[in-house]
């Protein structure tokens, strides 16, 4: 029966992964504010395709096939309806020491592999778990990723060959140093002309597309002047890539945690990226497991027709929003007008000096930092700051996922570090208005009453442990347990030491309060069980009070009562 249930509940998932009607009715509502949006999304996206393929290793035709294959199909599959998909700097930063290492037909594998492993996510729900990637995180790995960006740049910028290495610090030093041997000021000033044309022309006009104005006019001033800066190079005239190869299949084993680290990447920023889609827009929310899927199912293709692995594109993405998008047309009709311009205009683009497309890329790796952000929660808590320069260095020093996971972890420590110092271990006093002030005073003596505020989990338990154990001077321990709000297994096992320690020192210990949903982890071992068997667990505090002075009054330690107590 069960097993029935969750077939059925496993395949309506898997159903929910696909396009819909819905996707279509919407695309039809709008269409001329979509088909605006598109084509000027498209004219932004060009020199970044191109500036990322060239960045990857594989050239500007790999960025380009990129665009237009991975865009058309997140569109119709992914799970937002203004998500624009494509090359990206975080995934070109992935992908430089794959072509060092493995060439570009170690690219395309991993490409491949990367998209069956995001489509078995998307399978599995994976989808939600973006969530809980801390905001210091991912501002920490956005100055990394820009950071590593920029210095990939310098050796086309300053219009020297790109020394061999996989550290970009290291190899933008090498390239500093040849730029010193043998300067090329035509293509550094090509480059800085371009970065600072987008810089101050998105301050002065942000609906311009200053990227595309600015490589434009540096091209045809370089083809004018016959400056000695290198070029693109031919570009195809279709999509086709006769010359694809792929590694062999025994090579699987070894590109497997690359493609693993492509899969987490792309998963991260085109979930990070539909998430600020949403955060721009009134009544549109993505679905994570759908935008996995779409995004696996581009990645599987891309490959097929030169491409790079791809992801969704924040800058992009806000762009298509800003423009007015209001379905996934918009992102349809972008990639669709990148193939026109690759087909009707590869010979223009051909002639496109590397260092004006370097220029692009300095621009938007500065224009990636958002400094008030950085700013704000630089301010907000001191862990909060470190956790963000941790990400940052880990992120320039090793690999986006290594950043990541090291960010995620710390993030997790600082988390459990502070709950655990918020769950406290309070003495409370007891109500003995019923009594007459000496015999007050003994109950007071001879029984005390602690209750715990917050979790009791393995971060607080040992702290617990010493507390109660140092109790002195009492017959009687009662422990309020209503206020603990989560209780593991090992917060439990460090109870059952602080009861038997203090049974050992005579001190009969009472609980009362204990919630329904913490009591398998007592029965688990061993503690519940036993003190229900000796009536020594209570509903209410007031019921313990009472049998501990019943307690007292059987050994001799109190008179009898002469007045019931209250519950507190």
């Amino acid at each position: 029966m069960n097993t029935a249930a969750t077939g059925v509940s496993g395949q309506a998932h898997l159903l929910r992964l696909l396009p819909r009607r819905t996707d279509l009715v919407a695309m039809g509502r709008q269409p001329r504010q979509d088909l605006i949006a598109g084509l000027t999304v498209a004219i932004v996206a060009l020199p970044l395709a191109l500036g990322f393929g060239v960045s990857s290793g594989l050239g500007a035709a790999a960025g380009l096939a990129t665009a237009i294959v991975a865009g058309v199909l997140a569109a119709l599959l992914g799970g937002s309806n203004l998500q624009v998909s494509g090359p990206t700097g975080a995934m070109t930063v992935v992908l430089v020491p794959i072509v060092h290492r493995f060439g570009p037909s170690g690219v395309l594998t991993v490409g491949l592999l990367a998209g069956v492993i995001l489509v078995v996510l998307a399978a599995a729900r994976a989808g939600r778990y973006m969530q809980y990637v801390p905001a210091p995180v991912v501002e920490g790995f956005t100055v990394g990723i820009a950071a590593v960006i920029f210095l990939q740049q310098v050796p086309a910028a300053l219009g020297v060959p790109t020394p061999a290495g996989e550290k970009v610090t290291a190899v933008a030093w090498q390239a500093v140093v040849g730029f010193a041997h043998a300067p090329n000021w035509s293509a550094i000033a090509v480059a800085l002309g371009v970065a600072a044309t987008m810089l101050f022309g998105a301050r002065w006009k942000p609906t311009i597309p200053f990227s595309l104005l600015a490589v434009g006019a540096v091209t045809a001033l370089a083809a004018a002047a016959h400056l000695g800066v290198a070029r693109i190079g031919a570009l195809p005239p279709t999509l086709a890539a006769p010359s694809l190869a792929f590694l062999h299949p025994a090579a699987v084993p070894t590109l497997l945690t690359s493609a693993l680290a492509v899969a987490a990447l792309a998963a991260l920023e085109s979930l990070l990226s539909a998430t600020v889609a949403d955060g721009m827009t009134v009544g549109q929310r993505h679905d994570p497991d759908r935008e996995l899927f779409g995004q696996g199912i581009a990645n599987l293709a891309a490959p097929l027709f030169g491409g790079v692995p791809a992801t969704a594109a924040i800058a992009r993405t806000a762009v298509n929003v800003r423009s007015g998008a209001r379905s996934r047309l918009a992102a349809l009709t972008h990639a669709l007008a990148l193939a026109v311009i690759m087909i009707a205009a590869a010979p223009l683009v051909a002639h496109i000096p590397l260092a004006a497309l370097a220029g692009v890329l300095l621009a938007t790796a500065i224009r990636m930092i958002e400094v008030s952000s950085l700013l704000a929660l630089a301010r907000s808590t001191r862990s909060d700051a470190v956790l963000m320069v941790l990400t940052a260095a880990a992120t320039l020093a090793l690999d986006l996922v290594a950043a990541v996971g090291i960010g995620v972890v710390f993030a997790a420590f600082l988390a459990v570090r502070k709950i655990a110092r918020a769950a406290t271990l309070e003495q409370v006093p007891l109500d003995v208005t019923d009594h007459q002030a000496e015999e007050g005073a003994l109950l007071a003596q001879h029984i005390v009453a602690y209750r715990f505020d917050g979790p009791l989990f393995f971060a607080a338990a040992h702290r617990f442990l010493l507390e109660l154990s140092e109790v002195a001077d009492v017959r009687v321990v009662i422990l309020r347990m209503s206020r603990v709000s989560t209780l593991d297994g090992t917060g439990a096992t460090v109870l059952r030491d602080a009861i038997e320690r203090l049974e050992h020192r005579g001190i009969e210990v009472y609980l009362s309060g204990v919630r329904p949903e913490h009591d398998k982890a007592l029965a688990a071992i061993g503690v519940l069980t036993r003190l229900r068997r000796d009536r020594r667990v209570f509903a209410h505090i007031g019921e313990a009070v009472a049998a501990a002075r019943t307690h007292l009054h059987h050994h001799g330690v109190l008179a009898p009562a002469r007045a019931s107590l209250e519950e507190v």
